[in-house]
């Protein structure tokens, strides 16, 4: 099978997710409740684009190529209509509907984690990391960054396993909001800190602190243990919490580090820049309800700076540099279109956030309606970059 065809079927699950990104913008302007948010927002749009880019490049990190070719395309239309199954239970479908979602997304995720898995499994820590003698000064980071990988697959099975367990009432790990940090903190954020430190010194040219990231990778595998297993709980949700906000808070470090020792200032810098501060203030929060107490504006708050900041502006930064929309040909294509959508999303979440804390609704409607506004841009860059590509 030819790479050409592999690429087009990851293309695919990245143009899924993002259309779950616009999804979930308008469920979000929609008033929807936050669970539907986190279906559309983590499910659809952060995993499916993360399963995306893990099928091209954990197997070039772990010096391999993809063992199941087709495994893209086996499983977009399993976790694609998983997400839509247990979506639609929140919008009047029947219950088994959102058992039948939940099925599927564990089988896709059971596709993904076993494609991954039995291409990488003579190398499965990342001894081998693939990187040439050129960056030979890299290895050392390469190879810590592959080591956590395993780990970032447990938590998404984990994670995917409770998501059913708790609907056919099977023993789960954490059950509820538990579930949601196994798959956002342990799977998502974890993704982001291990292929981030091998992605993006290499997108913005520059070396990251090496002490940080020693630090950050441990606290960010640890920390979603810890949260999941004594959700909302003691000390140990509290360790737990603690863990997850220096990882988030080192994370964002490296990401300044970076880009001040970086000469290339793109715009996707400036999106994962912003995502990294947002990372900072929604664990902030964290920390404020796991020793305070919870409130329900602080959890709101909490979801959608981790979700749409921390994630989401990561995503949209690293997919504006591996995409570069100043190479487009397209109407409104470019740099000055891409920030725009930044700057929607940025701003807009902003605006949100502090209607949110302030009760301030117009300031929380003016928020989505941006917010909205910079997803549709950005899949619009997006999409027709990767069409672009295609009539080459």
């Amino acid at each position: 099978m030819s790479a050409a065809t592999v690429t087009h079927r990851v293309q695919r699950l990245l143009i899924a997710g993002l259309g779950f990104f616009v999804a979930w913008q308008v469920a979000a302007l929609a008033g929807a409740p936050r669970h539907v948010q986190v279906v559309l927002g983590l499910y659809g749009f952060v995993f499916h684009v993360a399963f995306a880019k893990a099928y091209s490049l954990v197997p070039s990190y772990f010096a391999r190529e993809l063992a199941v070719p087709r495994a893209p395309s086996v499983q977009l239309p399993l976790s694609g209509l998983g997400v839509v199954g247990i979506a639609a239970t929140s919008f009047g479908a029947p219950s088994f509907v959102g058992t039948l979602g939940a099925a599927l997304w564990l089988a896709g995720v059971v596709v993904f984690v076993g494609a991954i898995a039995w291409t990488v499994r003579d190398n499965p820590t990342g001894a081998e990391t693939g990187t040439g003698e050129a960056k030979a000064d890299r290895r050392t980071v390469d190879r810590y960054a592959n080591a956590f990988v395993p780990l970032v697959l447990a938590y998404l099975l984990a994670g995917a396993y409770d998501l059913l367990a708790a609907r056919i009432g099977a023993p789960v790990i954490g059950g509820g909001s538990a579930t949601s940090h196994l798959l956002a903190a342990g799977a998502g954020a974890l993704l982001v800190f291990a292929v981030g430190f091998r992605l993006l010194p290499r997108l913005l040219v520059a070396s990251p602190p090496r002490s940080l990231v020693v630090v950050v990778l441990p606290a960010g595998a640890i920390g979603p243990l810890l949260l999941a297993t004594d959700f909302l709980g003691g000390l140990v949700f509290q360790v737990g919490a603690a863990l997850e906000a220096i990882a988030v808070v080192g994370f964002a470090a490296t990401l300044i580090a970076l880009f001040h020792r970086s000469d290339r200032r793109r715009v996707g810098g400036y999106a994962v820049l912003a995502g990294g501060a947002a990372g900072v203030v929604g664990v902030a929060l964290g920390l404020d309800f796991a020793f305070r107490g919870l409130s329900v504006p602080l959890a709101d708050a909490h979801a959608r700076l981790n979700l749409l900041g921390f994630l989401g502006l990561t995503i949209v930064g690293v997919t504006y540099h591996m995409y570069p929309p100043g190479a487009g040909r397209f109407p409104w294509a470019g740099d000055r279109t891409a920030l725009a959508t930044v700057v929607f999303l940025g701003g807009g979440l902003a605006l949100e956030v502090l209607g949110i804390l302030t009760g301030g609704t117009a300031l929380v409607t003016v928020g989505r309606v941006a917010a909205l506004a910079g997803g549709v841009g950005y899949g619009y860059l997006i999409v027709g970059l990767l069409r672009q590509q295609r009539a080459r």
